[in-house]
């Protein structure tokens, strides 16, 4: 009788147990429930107000870093790739080739407009050769284009900076007559760096009128011998090579301290030469820092192209934000949202709302002179 007590006893000391940790497990239970309707809650609350027009503001982008070659022409863009690489490059000579295609873009990549050049890379013949008026050809029918499409298009001079005062000439033309917004030049022609005695009639000209250089990349013929079996990867590093020898050479030469006014556009491709330039205790590069004392600053700009926020961080940090532009490489690259890839990737390098519309369009717009 006795042993039945205890384990009535025992039982009964069980239940309390049980009913305690039911209870105990409901007050969990509750809680959670409770922490989960109060996130939901936030969750609406933060959801109403990014919802509200004056919490959220959309950018402007204005993409800066784009070709187009026109019907007129024959676009020759790939010629030297191999085989494996044919069908990227007869898309890419239809887009460069099509008004159509280029505005088409503009909505696909959920931009405002695009600021347009017209590579003479594109267009050599066999022998690297163009014809003594090609640039002015060039010149007048990407004006003719952006005319029609203002507000969308902006276009910048195709211009033979190794012409001397042809250059020179040129551009002004172009700019004053035709109302092109900037200079677009090949970083080297041969052994011959933007520092070249040649080229610098063309730029004390952009800097004179008051207009941005875009110096852009090319494939250098020696350096091709060497990396050309490495893909697409190994061009790219063979033409960054040559863009950041173009910005060092501006930087040594001391071609910015003769025209302080000049304002010079590079690619991502050349982050290496921006970076150790800045970064460097020596020579001139430190007039390219966000931190170098007004009056000696020089006006070095680099693009975005791929969109990493890793590489427009180290940008920022070296140039500052208002050194930074949009800029994809179209037709060259297709960003398919940029409206959406562009906002993510200037989130992640922490820039604050006005840092980001800098970024995004208000960079390019005071290069180009307003809208």
């Amino acid at each position: 009788m006795l042993g039945i007590c205890r384990i009535g006893q025992r039982a009964s000391s069980d239940d309390r147990v049980a009913k305690r940790e039911d209870h105990m497990s409901g007050m969990r239970e509750d809680r959670r429930r409770l922490l989960i309707g109060a996130a939901a809650l936030a969750g609406l609350g933060s959801a109403a107000a990014s919802a509200q027009p004056q919490t959220k503001t959309a950018l402007r982008i204005i993409d800066f870093h784009n070709h187009f070659v026109g019907p007129a022409f024959q676009s020759n863009a790939g010629s030297s790739a191999p085989a494996s690489q044919s069908a990227h490059w007869q898309k890419v000579n239809r887009n460069l080739s099509d008004p159509q295609a280029l505005l088409a873009s503009i909505d696909t990549a959920g931009i405002a407009a695009r600021v347009v050049n017209t590579p003479l890379e594109f267009l050599k013949d066999a022998d690297g050769g163009v014809s003594p008026d090609l640039t002015r050809r060039v010149n007048d029918q990407l004006a003719e284009l952006v005319a029609r499409h203002r507000g969308r298009l902006y276009g910048l001079a195709t211009i033979d900076a190794f012409t001397g005062e042809d250059g020179a000439r040129e551009l002004i033309r172009a700019v004053r007559e035709l109302g092109l917004r900037g200079a677009f030049l090949e970083s080297a022609r041969n052994d011959l760096l933007l520092d070249a005695p040649q080229a610098r009639p063309t730029l004390a000209a952009a800097a004179a009128i008051g207009v941005p250089v875009f110096v852009h990349p090319l494939t250098d013929a020696a350096l091709r011998k060497r990396l050309g079996r490495y893909g697409r990867l190994g061009t790219s590093f063979n033409r960054g090579t040559i863009n950041g020898a173009a910005l060092i050479a501006l930087i040594e030469s001391g071609t910015f301290d003769e025209l302080p006014s000049l304002r010079v556009v590079v690619t991502t491709l050349a982050m290496g030469a921006v970076l150790m330039a800045g970064a460097s205790g020596e020579g001139k590069g430190r007039t390219i820092r966000r931190d170098a004392p007004t009056l000696t600053r020089r006006h070095v700009y680099i693009d975005t192209m791929g969109l990493n926020p890793t590489l427009i961080r180290s940008a920022i940090d070296t140039l500052g934000a208002d050194h930074v532009l949009t800029g994809t490489d179209w037709p060259i690259f297709v960003e398919p949202s940029v409206a959406d890839r562009l906002p993510a990737a200037l989130a992640a390098c922490e820039l604050t709302p006005a840092e980001q519309q800098m970024v995004a369009s208000g960079n390019a717009l005071s290069l180009l002179g307003g809208a």
